[in-house]
């Protein structure tokens, strides 16, 4: 499949991109390539925050098929790895803005978890947030995205592919409501 310029550059820079590196209990060890710690099976950080609106629905976007990770698979949250030096704070609010376009919200931060599947070890950071300002997608990123009632969004992870480490967030998410 091609690639646009755009998005090999965007690859490169994602290579070269430095992710903070950390063990078992989060603890940090440094920072490497993003490449190198999927390659090497080594835990990063990541983030993941679900956008809600005034309505109480939750934004649902489609990842890009250029996804090193999950391509093509929905999604219920924005988010990606926290940078070297970066809080997962910071790394959320960042994520929030290039992927959606959402800057500014207030983010609540709501519990952190230990995600391990072959190829996608993270310690991640769950946050909310709440806007009606309209989105913004990063074309890199982002096919398509929408707000739906989180009843609907329940049902639709039964039928269509969804990226597992998101929905472990979401449910963490409504576990820290309970």
């Amino acid at each position: 499949m091609a690639i646009s310029a755009r998005e090999a550059a965007h690859r490169a820079a994602s290579d070269a991109e430095r992710i903070a590196w950390v063990d078992e209990r989060d603890q940090l060890l440094g920072s490497l390539p993003r490449a190198e710690l999927r390659e090497r099976g080594l835990i990063g950080r990541g983030t993941f925050i679900l956008l809600f609106n005034s309505a109480g629905e939750l934004c649902v976007h489609r990842r890009t098929l250029s996804k090193a990770l999950y391509p093509g698979y929905w999604d219920v949250a924005a988010g990606g790895m926290v940078g070297a030096g970066e809080s997962y704070a910071e790394s959320a609010a960042r994520e929030l803005h290039e992927e959606l376009g959402i800057a500014g919200a207030e983010l609540r931060e709501h519990q952190r978890f230990f995600f391990d599947q072959p190829d996608n070890r993270l310690w991640c950071a769950v946050f909310s947030a709440l806007s009606d300002a309209p989105l913004r997608l990063q074309p890199e990123e982002v096919l398509e995205a929408r707000f739906l009632p989180l009843e609907q969004v329940l049902r639709e992870v039964e039928t269509k592919p969804f990226c597992p480490d998101s929905l472990q967030a979401l449910h963490s998410y409504l576990a820290s409501l309970a």
